[in-house]
């Protein structure tokens, strides 16, 4: 998933490294850790959602190490050591969007878990909770992380994962059809799928 490259802070940028359980172990640099036998690692996935109840996908740029070009989720990234997990969704989702994205760091799938390779033999191995949240305007992306965008129909979504899971993140795969059966509700009550 992607995470903050160069900037202010970017010596301190690492990931938490986990154990089987989930328990820290250390920290590894970030750049470092996405290899042919990435370890466990800390991360989050966000949605976004409008008042109006559709759902912010963003397609990663060319230049991402890992699934480049490929739609997936609002945005996601690793929190560091010690870092709550709001404070690392409005880093991120200020890097990323130029968005500040306000959550009370309360994940729907607080457990969601995956390890996935991509065709060049990179692998994301993250316990990864995924949270919704809201914002009342169009995103300002940074074109070395996204490189397009769109407000869609959550119910779109479901049936583009369903469809053609190739064509999306391996992790926004798996998280849907968990966010489906969980009934997942907007921010503010808006029935995906709905509006």
């Amino acid at each position: 998933m992607s995470g903050v490259d160069g900037g202010p802070g970017a010596a301190e940028d690492h990931v938490v490294l986990l154990d089987d359980a989930g328990a820290p172990l250390g920290v590894a640099p970030r750049a470092t850790v996405h290899t042919r036998d990435t370890p466990l690692h800390l991360g989050f996935s966000c949605y976004l959602f409008r008042p109006d109840g559709r759902l912010l996908v963003t397609r990663r740029a060319l230049s991402k190490r890992t699934w480049p070009g490929v739609w997936t989720n609002s945005f996601c990234g690793h929190p560091r050591r010690g870092e709550p997990l709001a404070q690392a969704v409005l880093r991120h989702g200020r890097h990323e969007l130029g968005l500040d994205v306000a959550t009370d760091g309360e994940p729907v799938l607080p457990s969601f878990r995956y390890r996935a390779v991509d065709a060049g033999g990179i692998v994301e191995n993250e316990i990864c909770p995924v949270l919704l949240a809201s914002v009342d305007r169009d995103p300002a992306p940074n074109p070395d992380e996204v490189m397009d965008w769109r407000w869609v129909r959550p119910g779109d979504v479901e049936a583009l994962v369903d469809l053609a899971p190739w064509a999306v993140s391996p992790w926004m795969v798996e998280q849907v059809p968990e966010l489906r059966a969980a009934g997942w509700t907007a921010p503010g009550g808006a029935q995906p799928g709905v509006a």
